[in-house]
């Protein structure tokens, strides 16, 4: 078998084994929150910060829900990193963006935070602060979604399948998800582009 074949099996597995019914509470959730008027703050790290840019263009787009991502503001992120330390720029970008209970964090990560492990403590902050207010909390986390599965209102694990291939695949399926998600009829509210041209 070639690198190709394996990678594209395992690609199959992670899809089959996705929880369905995860996805569907997000949709749900995401819904409730644009109904309320809420925002939505989309938290990611890495690869993970590229896909929270992405989203956030496409639930404002696509879903009409007011979005943002702290990581597309460079001199502000870099600005609280240098005066404040990492892992406080996000607590402080959503204490500042006076994160109420109408508005819902989503976390993308591969590991979902650890402070034990000093992994994404930012993330955890945010978390807390999120937690804190009474926002809602959801994740497409990796592994065992970590200290995001464990205090989110729904969290999408992505399934590990091999080990060597945890981030590829988390952060690949994260796009999956919320490309699902902001297809999904109880989300979308405006058609793409190429589905809308005859």
């Amino acid at each position: 078998m070639t690198f190709t074949e394996q990678f594209l099996q395992e690609v199959e597995a992670v899809a089959h084994q996705l929880d369905r019914q995860a996805i569907e509470q997000a949709a749900e959730l995401l819904a409730l929150v644009r109904s309320r008027g809420g925002r939505l703050f989309i938290l990611g790290v890495g690869g993970s910060a590229g896909n929270a840019s992405h989203a956030v263009n496409d639930f404002r787009k696509i879903v009409g829900l007011e979005a943002y991502a702290p990581t597309d503001n460079v001199s502000e992120l870099t600005a609280r990193t240098n005066d404040e330390g990492w892992e406080t720029v996000f607590a402080s970008w959503l204490q500042t963006s006076r994160l109420t209970n109408r508005d819902a964090l989503l976390v993308l990560s591969v590991g979902g935070g650890n402070v034990e492990k000093n992994v994404s403590p930012n993330l955890v902050a945010a978390l807390d602060v999120a937690k804190r207010v009474g926002a809602s909390v959801l994740g497409i986390v990796g592994r065992d979604g970590g200290y995001t599965a464990k205090i989110a209102d729904v969290c999408v694990i992505i399934p590990t399948n091999n080990p060597l291939h945890t981030t590829p695949h988390t952060e690949a399926f994260q796009a999956i998800v919320w490309h699902l998600l902001v297809s999904h009829p109880a989300l979308k509210v405006h058609e793409t582009k190429w589905e809308s041209v005859s």
